[in-house]
């Protein structure tokens, strides 16, 4: 039986719960529930906003639109990422406008108040005459933000639990990978319109792959599922690749190992909650974020990683790979979009799961439990 990282794997359980059934109508098209879970998930559940190589040095950052806030990622003198709402302490305007760049210090574009990359205060004109103004009683106002695996996220709840104790139960798992010094080769964001539980459901299930993904089936045979992670917010497990075969348009390795892979014939897959989508190859990772922006649309984020070194050799085809995941996520999203279009229907009611659907099924249990 396969190892990695400590962590054994068992067959795929067949059967879901009794009676199992995909959700309610409500939940894939109602502005109530999307209000909901804008508020009782997006609100306050660590989220996935990118990657530390998006700040790679001092001053470098993004803007992350969450739950109707706009947050500045950057990279600090000392350089540590950092996180704050984009908004002025004098008037509340935006800070910053466009969605990356480089800055040497936040300024307002309003009335130039000025601040530094740690969000301290250093610059307010005219308000020295001010009586009793201090600017270190104005820094900009933090979001919380931490690093794991080299990835970035944020949670804007007040006092959220620490994201080291939420990651616990994954703890040295994907070592293998060193995702944290991956490098980006591309970025393709999607807008689909569909719900985003539908993509979740969608990646947690190869029921579908015969029909929808022929080029997928043909190298990794849907049928070869074993899940690790069953239950709770982290769900799924591995796939097999054919011998000799990799996840590219050709079929063979487009770049180096990413790491001391122990079986290069495995692919595994991960959904982590709420906004990640996790896919580990051999020779590349490959990271979705999911971006909810109305009951029937979902902005999709899709980054490809590999490792530093497979940048420099002459073997190195990374579009071998991406256009291969564009096709399939494009077919995904399709699939997605049909199945929101006939959701919205008079006629629909909710369908039993298969016995090759546990892991959506166990998703919509979890997606339940903190949506009440």
């Amino acid at each position: 039986m396969h190892r990695q990282a400590g962590h054994s794997f068992r067959k795929t359980a067949r059967i879901p719960s009794l009676g199992a059934k995909s959700l309610s109508q409500k939940y894939f098209v109602s502005p109530e529930v999307f209000a909901r879970e804008q508020a009782e998930i997006f609100s306050k559940e660590w989220l996935l906003v990118g990657h530390q190589s998006q700040v790679a040095k001092p001053g470098d950052y993004f803007l992350a639109a969450i739950a109707g806030e706009s947050v500045i990622v950057t990279r600090d003198r000392k350089s540590q990422v950092r996180g704050f709402y984009n908004v002025c302490r004098h008037r509340g305007a935006r800070l910053k406008e466009d969605t990356r760049g480089y800055t040497s210090a936040i300024q307002c574009p309003y009335h130039a108040w000025t601040y530094g990359l740690d969000g301290r205060l250093v610059g307010a004109p005219h308000m020295d005459d001010v009586p009793g103004f201090d600017k270190a009683d104005y820094p900009l106002h933090p979001v919380n933000l931490e690093l794991w695996e080299g990835f970035i996220f944020v949670n804007l709840k007040k006092d959220p639990q620490p994201l080291k104790k939420w990651f616990a139960p994954l703890k040295g798992k994907f070592s293998h990978w060193n995702m944290s010094i991956l490098q980006p080769a591309k970025r393709i964001e999607y807008d689909v319109r569909a719900n985003w539980k539908l993509m979740f459901e969608n990646y947690s299930e190869c029921y579908h792959c015969p029909g929808v993904h022929p080029q997928l089936q043909k190298v990794s045979p849907y049928d070869s599922a074993e899940n690790d992670l069953r239950e709770g917010p982290f769900l799924g497990g591995f796939m097999k690749i054919n011998p000799g075969k990799s996840l590219t348009m050709s079929g063979n390795a487009c770049a180096s190992f990413v790491g001391r892979i122990e079986n290069l014939q495995q692919v595994f897959y991960y959904s982590i909650f709420p906004n990640m989508l996790l896919s580990l190859h051999p020779e590349y990772v490959m990271v979705h974020q999911l971006w909810p922006k109305s009951p029937e649309r979902t902005l999709i984020v899709c980054d490809w990683f590999f490792h530093p070194d497979a940048f420099n050799r002459r073997d190195f085809k990374p579009d071998d790979a991406i256009e291969f995941w564009d096709m399939t996520n494009k077919q995904d999203w399709h699939v997605c979009e049909l199945s929101q279009q006939g959701i919205a229907s008079r006629a629909y009611q909710p369908g039993p799961f298969s016995s090759r659907e546990s892991i959506p099924a166990a998703w919509d249990r979890y997606y339940l439990q903190v949506m009440k």
